[in-house]
Order: C-alpha cells, then sequence, then structure tokens
C-alpha cells in the first residue's frame, strides 16, 4: 500500500533532482499512511494487553513487523532526500524523525520478531504473577497485593509478599531478560547507536543529559536524606530497631510500596506511622471514612473519571471523546488475564484515545486516574500535528503533564471544593502534615525514578551482565535509596523484574524528569492564575488563565526541542530542581529540627549482615480495625468542631 502512496514523488525524483516542495508532498503521504498502520498496531496492542492470549499475541507481534517493514522502507526512500539542506525547520525535523527508526533499522526479521515476542513473555510473566498466602490465598498484583501492600503494617504480612512477588515475577523472567538484551542491543546498532540506553537518551536531544539528570538528582539529595533519617525514626519506633541494620538502611519491603512496585502512589501506610502532629486526620482517612459512612455513593469508577474530567474542563481543557467512554477499559475484567498497569493509549486517529486501568475506588487510584487522563488531555492538544510530532516534547513532559494536576488537586483547598473536606485547616501543623504527605508521594520517589534506568544502562552498555545482575541493582539501591533487601538475595533471584517497567521496556528516567519539570510548571502556572498562597497551597482549579499557559505548551507536542516548549510555559529553557526545593521548604526546616538528634544518612554500601527476618506478634493493629478506629476518631473530632 505504501510503495504505491510514494511512487509519484520519487518517480519524479529519478528525473530531476527531489526538491523541498517534493519533501512536503512525501512527508504528507508518509503521515497519511503511517496513520493507519499505529491505528492498527495500537489495536491490535490493545487487544493483548486487554486479553491475553496467544492469538493476541501473534496479531501484535505480526502488526510490529510490518510497521518496522514499512519504517526501514520509508527511511530509505526519504534519504534519497537532501533533507539537511531543507529551509524549512518543521519539515526538516519531520525527515530527521522518518529516518531515525530505532530497532526498524536491522536487517533481521527474525530478531524484530524475538524482540516484540520477548517483549510480551515477559509481561505476561508479571500480568500473570501469583502469590499464594498463608492467611489470604493466591492473589495477583492487582488488586489484592497491592491492597495489602498499602494497609498493612504487619512486618512479616509484608516480608512475605515482598519475598513472594520477586518469586513469581523477576525470578521467573532472567534468562528471558537476557535475551531481549542481546535482541534489542543487536537491533539498534543498524540506527548508529552503541547501545539501546544510547538510544533512548537520545530522545531528550541533549549531549549532556546524563550529567544533566545527575545534577538534578545531587541538587534533590539533601531534601531526601532528611524524609529518610525522620522516616526511618518512624519506623524504627513502630518496629523496633533490632529489625533494622546499623548500616543506617531502611528493609525494602517497609519502604518499596513507596517507589517500586507503583512508583509512588501506595504511600497510606506510611502516613499513618510518620504524621505525628495534632489534626492527623489526613485526606486519605477521610476518603475511606466517607465511603465507609455511604456518604459518597456517587464515587463509583465513573465518577472518578468525571471527576478528573471536570478538573481539565476547568481550566478550558476539551471534554473526553465519546471514544474515550466507549473505548476504555477502567476496571479490571473478571473472565480475562489482562495488564492492569495503568496506561494511556493513543490510536492517532484523533479521536479515539483510551485508558486501561484496572481502576477501584480509593484516594491513590483516584490520583492514577487524574494522572492517565493527563496523558490524554496531552493527546488531545497535539493531535493537530503530523503524527511524529504527537509526543511530548521529551519523554518526561508527558509525564510530568500527567502529575501535574496532583500538585493542586490533593490540597485541602481543592479537596474542600469537591466535597472531601469541610473546612480548610490553616494552622502549622496540618500544614506540616499536608508536606510531609506530598513528600512521601513526590521526594520519597526520587532516587528510585533515578537509579532505575542507571542500572538499565549499565546493562545496555555491558557493565552489568546476567553475572551481577542483582548484586549491582542492590548496590544502587543500597546506595542512592539508603534501603537494603530484607532476605538474603542471590544470582538466581531478578529483582529488578518486580517492577513493571523492566519486563514492559518502558524508559524510566522519564519519571525522575517529570517529577522535576512538574514543579517548575506549577510554579509558573500559579503565577499566572495570580496565586497569593504558598504555592504548595496553590490550586490552579478554573483558572483559564493557567490553562491558556499549559495549552501552548502541550499542542506543540515534539514539533520542536523540549527547551522551546520548557521556555513556552515557564520563561526559562533549562531543567530545574530550585522550585521543588521551595514548595518543600517549610518541611525540610521542619524535618532538620526533628533529626536534630538522629544520624541522618547510610552506608554506602548494603550492609553485610541482615537482620534476622521474624514475624513481630503484635506490631500493628489490623488495617480494618485501624480504619474503623480513625473513623471513629474522626466522627468525633467533626462532631466536636460542629458543636464548638
Amino acid at each position: 500500500m505504501w510503495r504505491l502512496l510514494f511512487l509519484g514523488v520519487l518517480f519524479r525524483g529519478a528525473q530531476t533532482q527531489l526538491s523541498e516542495a517534493d519533501g512536503w508532498i512525501f512527508a504528507d503521504e508518509y503521515d497519511r499512511a503511517v496513520g493507519i498502520l499505529w491505528n492498527e498496531n495500537g489495536k491490535a496492542a490493545w487487544n493483548y494487553y486487554t486479553n491475553i492470549t496467544d492469538y493476541n499475541l501473534e496479531v501484535m507481534s505480526n502488526s510490529s513487523l510490518k510497521i518496522a517493514e514499512f519504517d526501514k522502507e520509508i527511511a530509505a526512500n526519504a534519504s534519497r532526500f537532501n533533507h539537511e539542506s531543507f529551509t524549512n525547520e518543521t519539515l526538516k525535523r519531520l525527515f530527521k524523525k522518518i529516518t531515525s527508526i530505532g530497532f526498524a533499522a536491522t536487517n533481521d526479521s527474525e530478531q524484530m520478531k524475538a524482540i516484540t515476542n520477548l517483549e510480551a513473555d515477559l509481561t505476561g510473566i508479571y500480568s500473570k504473577g501469583e502469590v499464594c498466602l498463608e492467611s489470604r490465598g493466591c492473589l495477583q498484583l492487582e488488586p489484592g497485593l497491592t491492597n495489602i501492600i498499602t494497609n498493612s503494617r504487619d512486618y512479616g504480612e509484608l516480608l512475605e509478599v515482598w519475598k513472594g512477588w520477586r518469586d513469581q515475577s523477576g525470578k521467573k523472567m532472567r534468562t528471558k531478560y537476557t535475551e531481549f538484551v542481546k535482541a534489542m542491543n543487536a537491533a539498534i546498532k543498524f540506527s548508529g547507536f552503541n547501545d539501546t540506553g544510547e538510544y533512548w537518551r537520545s530522545w531528550y536531544e541533549t549531549p549532556t543529559f546524563e550529567q544533566d539528570v545527575r545534577t538534578l538528582f545531587e541538587e534533590l539529595e539533601p531534601l531526601y536524606v532528611e524524609l529518610h533519617a525522620y522516616v526511618r525514626k518512624r519506623l524504627m519506633q513502630k518496629y523496633g530497631k533490632e529489625l533494622f541494620p546499623e548500616s543506617g538502611h531502611i528493609p525494602a519491603h517497609l519502604f518499596d510500596h513507596l517507589s517500586e512496585m507503583t512508583k509512588s502512589r501506595k504511600q497510606n501506610g506510611w502516613i499513618r506511622i510518620s504524621i505525628p502532629r495534632k489534626n492527623m486526620v489526613t485526606i486519605t482517612i477521610r476518603f475511606i471514612c466517607l465511603l465507609k459512612e455511604r456518604r459518597l455513593s456517587n464515587y463509583n469508577v465513573t465518577h472518578m473519571y468525571r471527576v478528573a474530567e471536570d478538573f481539565f474542563k476547568s481550566i478550558g481543557m476539551e471534554d473526553m471523546t465519546d471514544e474515550f467512554w466507549q473505548n476504555s477499559m477502567l476496571v479490571k475484567p473478571d473472565d480475562r488475564d489482562v495488564v492492569c498497569h495503568a496506561s494511556a493509549w493513543d490510536f492517532y486517529d484523533g479521536k479515539d484515545f483510551r485508558i486501561k486501568q484496572c481502576t477501584s475506588v480509593t484516594e491513590d487510584q483516584l490520583l492514577t486516574v487524574h494522572h492517565e487522563m493527563g496523558h490524554i488531555v496531552y493527546f488531545q492538544n497535539y493531535r493537530h500535528q503530523p503524527r511524529l510530532f504527537r509526543a511530548g516534547a521529551n519523554p518526561g513532559f508527558h509525564e510530568g503533564m500527567a502529575d501535574i494536576v496532583s500538585l493542586s488537586f490533593q490540597t485541602p483547598e481543592h479537596m474542600k471544593v469537591i466535597g472531601l473536606l469541610d473546612e480548610v485547616p490553616e494552622d502549622q501543623d496540618s500544614d506540616i502534615n499536608f508536606l510531609l504527605k506530598m513528600a512521601l508521594d513526590k521526594v520519597a520517589f526520587l532516587p528510585f525514578g533515578y537509579l532505575t534506568d542507571q542500572w538499565r544502562w549499565s546493562v545496555f552498555r555491558g557493565d552489568t551482565n546476567s553475572s551481577n545482575y542483582n548484586q549491582h541493582w542492590w548496590d544502587l539501591r543500597c546506595r542512592f535509596q539508603g534501603i537494603s533487601p530484607p532476605v538474603e538475595r542471590t544470582e538466581d533471584d531478578f529483582d529488578p523484574g518486580a517492577k513493571y517497567h523492566i519486563p514492559g521496556n518502558t524508559p524510566y528516567i522519564r519519571y525522575f524528569v517529570s517529577f522535576v519539570v512538574q514543579f517548575q510548571w506549577h510554579e509558573a502556572l500559579c503565577k499566572e492564575a495570580g496565586n497569593t498562597r504558598p504555592l504548595h497551597r496553590c490550586d490552579i482549579y478554573n483558572s483559564t488563565k493557567a490553562g491558556n499557559k499549559l495549552r501552548e505548551m502541550l499542542r506543540m507536542g515534539s514539533s520542536k526541542v523540549w527547551q522551546d516548549a520548557m521556555e513556552a510555559i515557564t520563561g526559562n529553557r533549562t531543567m530545574s530542581a530550585k522550585p521543588l526545593v521551595s514548595y518543600f521548604d517549610p518541611l525540610l526546616k521542619w524535618l532538620k529540627e526533628q533529626n536534630k538528634e538522629e544520624n541522618t544518612g547510610w552506608a554506602a554500601s548494603c550492609p553485610s549482615t541482615i537482620p534476622k527476618p521474624i514475624t513481630p506478634q503484635s506490631l500493628s493493629i489490623g488495617s480494618a480495625h485501624f480504619i474503623s478506629v480513625m473513623c471513629l476518631i474522626f466522627s468525633i473530632v467533626v462532631a466536636f468542631v460542629k458543636t464548638g
């Protein structure tokens, strides 16, 4: 089909030199053809990820191979243009993307098929993983294990889930992952890259990108160190010092629900342990209590998506399309295996946008709904661009856009607007509580967001291989996160595979970048909205001025370098950690005061000995009982406030 589409242009080029005008015709023909192929491929991938069968895998694999063949042939045809001499920068950028085809450049079709099949096998292992617990039976990650990780504070139960999940996920994919890395590295060399990591970093179009993110991490590290020391102290008070290594590390199973399994959103249990101040009834507890009292009976799954849609509409963004509501998978089906990891999908026809999520009615899921819908809003705003430009200005921009709304949505001011708070607390204690909750969401994630691709880049380079996969993983986690394995780990294990983005082959440094740039954008949008409150209490809801400023950046897609997009929203062309640090400055001062008697920091290497894992008999009340007690306290507080 595509041969016919491009034949006229290329035939003319055989007679005379291809002109820049011919280049525009070629680019338009390409856009139409690739739109059809990407739509078909998106639907094939959707069918597999929402119904994991061998047949759907074969259809998806064949579709991917078809695109690889298309990319290779069109790139060869495009190379007949002297596109470096084009005077129009947009056309020159389009041709650069047409000719940069990544893995499709390989001359081995079996290699491409192997890459597709291995990735599907790896995600299949992850998605079908099931842990059988003595007390709760056999559970998959979503929602069963995730609910335990979120709510349980039982040391032994968390350890059983932590180890069980790694046995049923990463450990089973180690050999396939080695084959996967080998196949990708071999394929990407045909595009002129030394390894897959170098190819991924090229998407940022910044020669100094590795050093830039290192500098950002070093600027943010002092804030993380203080948070780590404070939470370590609180965890020791709860579980006992004897369960913590003398090296200063935190056992990973008490920490990973903050970062590794679900990126950053499962921090509710830490809130219960960590928030020490009076007025500690958090938004999370209120949400649970109102659900329990049936005062939020309208908060079904569909309503959660309508709440998110309302936020974006309030700042001037479009409604979700009819196709969104008709085609999305918003709850987990009972009759088939699916990949539950939440994701947003663009089918490149300008109207079919979808979310795939096994949604449940909880606060952290409500945040995830806003996150995924943020991706959809980005899709909608750049849908007028050529399809090659329908992407974030860099990968971190898409994730930053998806998360930026959380900085407004979680404020007490916004919670009052949507009925989850009766009054906005203004006292200092409540302010610290709020900032600590946000830090457990945003700051606790930063080292993991940074180190995950440090590990993967090392694997792609060959510095780390199957003989030391796990050792290097824990070297990085001990060094940057200050956490250590709670039980002995060996090279029979493959703990990186317990994180979805490793088997799913999703580059991860984008999330670290997004956590930096979203605070830059939030600062700029709050200024545009005329905010007079501290940055951490700014809510841009109902500000079309802020929405217009945001839209200016979103509409650019990847048609220009990310520095241009950053300048459009902030007036600056660099990534900066200063707005994030400024946001948490009141908390940092408070943490330093709380930690003045503590030894902050930890040893750079993992502890040589691991405290013997035990199951304390009574380390915490059960989560169900905890919720009942907190709801009772909440009711008493509300009654007291109402009566004066």
